[in-house]
């Protein structure tokens, strides 16, 4: 343990020496224990699930991260004696007008320190001593100066690989050093034997054929490293709220500083520490730092957030104490290599083929050599006799040798998996042009192979554009498209019943009004939100007089699984008012009273129940997203309970149009002659869903559209009856989208692909074979989990990345056909010759050259072939079905055949059918097979 104390006394600050033996022994017993047991703990987590190597590495970081800080923990924890580290401000600290050090600053938030964030005054006290306002943020004018004093948002990486380094990998290859070893001694013995230059011609030939092999590998690996690396820095371009210069504004992550303002909501990743201000039932979800699965609530007195954790619930502001390296996210992270991207199901298939070729032709290799040292003695017996040697029989020998490798650097298809990753490589770059961020490189081959798409609505389908179309109040719908809404509503409804409108409209939202930086009013928030935030400020103008009349106590944010938000207001009489919006039905079934046109509570009568049930069907069945307000009036509330489940008084229905994405419909439309079923999963209403299910193409006469909780009740048989016929699962929970997901997977064996933007999206998006977050309105964990990122968050560019899928496949079917061809055919004719003749037509420096052609330019003539119409018209490629199909072994062994027949008549009857004489004969018979065998393959290519 005495290398791991040395470290923590040097990381963590500790004193050089410990005054109690005591608590020395505790802290080594401490963390020999905690070690020990997370280990144990990794290994179970491990057993259990090693369903993928992408899961696997994530696991392996994970734990990495959980031991170093369970270490760290322990270190602080049990070391007695530690001493109290001083902080001091230096000129430039106090220069720029700070009073606090930022080392000092990161620990208290990093370590939880209550105590000396009481001694600095709490977090107003910290805001007042690195110069920044809760309600206007820091200036944008001394930006500069607090990233020279507390630092960039930005983790410390390890850097790149250099081009040298990539030569120096391509020269590691056994085979190119054993020819490297032969081409010397060839030169050696020539130059002994035959002088210079002559002596050195083949020797040189070989050294250079194999400097060229290297050059070209390392460029297209380079390249293909640089390619990675731009797409890695893709992955990385998160963007935040945060206040500054008293408005609010959106930023990239490493563009955040020591006292910003940062708005967190559902499913962000928290950019930096920070010390909580205000907000509403925070949850974080510390998980990736800690192992702990329970969330953590964050409140004024347990204030401390961390770098790298997430928002689980509940939306907050916090104010940012330390960035980038200084954070305990960015510490651990320095700590962790960088992984590369992990092979794809693809490349690991061709690498067994590649293995099986590479044992083939080492056999062949061997037995060719075999047979040309058998035949070269038994003639050297005959002629001269095995006892008298020469240098040109030491360069024969060599040669047969070279020749031999040559046979096996040839035969192992190593271009086989560069193929994938230039195909791959090459479809991310195009889809990235095309809006779609490829996060892991098997995803781009696997959407190939997609069966079914189980897409979103809002956003995917449709543009996500929204506005309120109708509205139902006091039992009367009313379009509200046009400019005289107000007076519209003023005809049939009071003014006190348009207050509570406006009062539930306002109060109850999740949206806000923001200034920009030019002083123009934005209203942000998600798009439902905006619609009907929006729609207030028409009938009003303004609210500043409904803010000024109550007082929010209590929020409770949307919640998917709920599907309804609520908030609790405190009234000037001393009354209290819940208003509670989400789903049509529900809200519906939580009301026993309605609001008259007098402003008046009603009972709420069976005919008026199923008169309001028709106007939602109505509004759904015009492609209208139905949202219900309503609120109930209570004389106390309790902290600890959740907002009430009924006796709520019903205000308005709200129909919001959201209109079709163009193109949509042409894209099921090939979606279905590809041979890929697209289902709609979504948690609206289901007249809502079938409409515009209808109008993508999506929903046919063979198909059914079905209800959330009518599917969780179905048995495993009768879903196995069900599943294939659904086309359209509406008022879904993420948990329905799960099973959905795992029955098509593990019942029909079909490859799945699933669209989500929310974090309760993240299971499902795990579970598919390809997941696709939405770039727009998904949420940072949807993105994680993911393996696609939709950037315009269009359904026509998942079918993009479905047509480079196909091409990925297709593309790399050709690439094997075509060098299996070439293997097949430099084996045979080597082997034969060297059997019958005593010599090999294609010399080491011949077959080094196809070998460069073949496994690079060849590769990247055939891996990077644009995809076409045709692609789309053939069905998916479903599980378990073999690569080198029958029609690509039937063209593999008519080319073979074709090609052997051509160079066996020239190399056995070349001479008489061509009349060459003379000395030199040989030589040019060789040379037409040479060149014969080259424009083979570019028939064949």
């Amino acid at each position: 343990m005495d290398w791991l104390e040395k470290s923590l006394r040097e990381d963590f600050d500790l004193p050089p020496k410990n005054p109690s033996e005591e608590a020395q022994r505790r802290w080594r017993s401490a963390v020999g224990s905690l070690v020990k047991n997370r280990r144990r703990r990794f290994r179970m987590v491990a057993d259990l699930d090693s369903r993928s190597q992408n899961e696997a590495r994530r696991r392996s970081i994970q734990q990495k991260i959980w031991l170093a800080l369970y270490v760290q923990k322990a270190a602080i924890t049990f070391i007695d004696g530690a001493k109290h580290k001083e902080y001091h401000l230096t000129d430039d600290i106090i220069k720029a007008g700070f009073s606090i050090n930022p080392e000092e600053l990161a620990s208290i938030t990093s370590k939880h320190d209550h105590k000396a964030l009481g001694m600095h005054g709490g977090v107003d006290g910290i805001s007042k001593k690195i110069r920044s306002t809760f309600d206007r943020g820091v200036s944008a004018s001394d930006l500069d100066t607090r990233q020279s004093i507390y630092g960039v948002n930005r983790y410390a990486e390890k850097p790149s690989r250099s081009f040298w380094m990539f030569v120096w990998d391509a020269l590691q290859d056994m085979t190119l050093i054993i020819l490297m070893v032969c081409a010397l001694i060839s030169a050696v013995v020539g130059l002994a034997s035959e002088g210079f230059p002559k002596g050195m011609y083949d020797g040189l030939g070989i050294i250079l054929s194999i400097l060229l092999v290297v050059m070209v590998t390392a460029i297209s690996d380079y390249r293909q490293s640089l390619q990675f690396k731009e797409l890695d820095n893709e992955k990385k371009k998160i963007f935040i709220h945060v206040t500054r210069d008293g408005s609010r504004q959106k930023i990239s992550i490493y563009d955040l500083v020591v006292g910003d303002i940062v708005h967190l909501s559902i499913g962000d990743q928290v950019p930096a520490d920070g010390l909580y201000i205000h907000g509403y039932s925070l949850l974080i979800d510390e998980s990736s730092l800690s192992g702990e699965s329970d969330p953590v609530y964050i409140s004024q007195d347990k204030p401390f957030i961390l770098a790298g954790t997430k928002v689980q619930d509940g939306s907050a502001k916090m104010m940012v104490t330390a960035v980038g390296m200084r954070t305990e996210w960015g510490r651990l992270m320095s700590t962790l290599s960088e992984g590369g991207e992990d092979e794809t199901p693809l490349q690991v298939k061709l690498n067994g083929v590649a293995t099986i070729i590479g044992k083939i032709g080492l056999v062949f290799a061997t037995l060719t050599f075999v047979v040309l040292m058998v035949r070269f003695l038994i003639e050297k017996g005959l002629t001269v006799g095995l006892s008298r040697w020469y240098s040109t029989d030491a360069l024969t020998i060599v040669n047969y040798f070279a020749t031999a490798v040559t046979i096996i650097v040839v035969a192992v298809p190593e271009g086989l998996p560069l193929a994938v990753t230039l195909s791959l490589a090459f479809a991310m770059k195009k889809l990235m042009n095309d809006k779609a961020l490829v996060r892991h490189l098997s995803a781009c081959e696997t959407m190939g192979s997609a069966g079914t798409i189980c897409t979103d609505k809002t956003g995917t389908l449709t543009t996500n554009h929204m506005v309120v179309d109708k509205i139902w109040i006091a039992e009367v719908s009313k379009s509200v498209t046009g400019n005289n809404t107000l007076e519209d509503l003023n005809s049939v409804i009071s003014p006190t019943t348009l207050g509570l409108l406006l009062q539930g409209i306002f109060e109850n939202t999740s949206a806000e009004v923001v200034k920009e930086k030019d002083g123009a009013q934005n209203v942000l928030g998600t798009p439902t939100e905006r619609a009907i935030f929006e729609f207030g400020l028409k009938l009003e103008g303004g609210h500043n007089a409904e803010d000024r009349a109550c007082t929010k106590v209590k929020v409770e944010p949307f919640n998917s699984v709920k599907k309804k938000m609520a908030v609790l207001v405190s009234l000037p009489n001393g009354t209290y008012h819940w208003f509670s919006k989400g789903a049509s039905e529900i809200i519906v079934q939580m009301c026993n009273m309605m609001v008259d046109a007098d402003g008046n509570s009603v009972p709420l009568s069976e005919a008026q129940r199923k008169n309001i049930l028709d106007t939602i069907n109505s509004f759904a069945s015009d492609a209208l997203r139905t949202l219900c307000l309503a609120y109930k009036e209570v004389d106390n509330f309790d902290d600890d309970s959740d907002s009430p489940t009924s006796g709520f008084t019903l205000i308005s229905i709200f129909g919001i149009k959201d209109p079709v994405r163009p193109g949509v419909k042409d894209a099921v439309k090939a979606c279905m002659s590809a041979g890929i079923i697209v289902r709609m999963v979504t948690g609206d209403n289901i007249n809502t869903a079938k409409a515009i299910a209808k109008e993508c193409g999506i929903l046919t006469d063979d198909g059914i559209a079905i209800e959330g909780p009518d599917f969780r009740s179905k048995s495993p048989e009768e879903m196995r009856d069900l599943i294939p016929k659904i086309r359209v699962m509406a008022r879904s929970l993420p948990l329905d989208k799960h099973t959905l997901v795992t029955n098509l997977r593990g019942m029909f064996h079909e490859v799945v692909a699933v669209t989500g933007d929310g974090t309760n999206d993240a299971p499902a998006l795990h579970e598919a074979d390809i997941g696709l977050a939405m770039g727009i309105a998904g949420t940072e964990v949807a993105k994680e989990s993911a393996d696609v990122i939709v950037l315009d968050d269009n359904f026509t560019t998942i079918i993009n990345v479905a047509r480079w899928g196909r091409a990925v496949y297709i593309n790399i079917q050709k690439f094997v056909q075509f060098q299996l061809t070439v293997n097949i055919v430099a084996l045979v004719i080597n082997f034969v010759s060297a059997c019958i003749t005593g010599s090999a037509p294609l010399t080491a420096v011949q077959l080094l050259w196809v070998n460069m052609i073949m496994d690079t330019l060849g590769a990247l003539a055939l891996a990077t072939e644009p995809p076409n119409d045709d692609m789309m018209k053939r069905p998916p490629v479903r599980r378990g079905e073999s690569f080198i199909t029958k029609v690509m072994w039937r063209n593999i062994i008519g080319q073979s055949l074709y090609q052997l027949i051509v160079l066996g008549a020239l190399m056995f009857g070349g001479e008489r059918l061509l009349n060459i004489k003379g000395s030199d004969s040989k030589s040019v018979i060789n040379t037409l097979i040479f060149n014969s065998f080259v424009f083979c393959q570019v028939s064949a290519f």
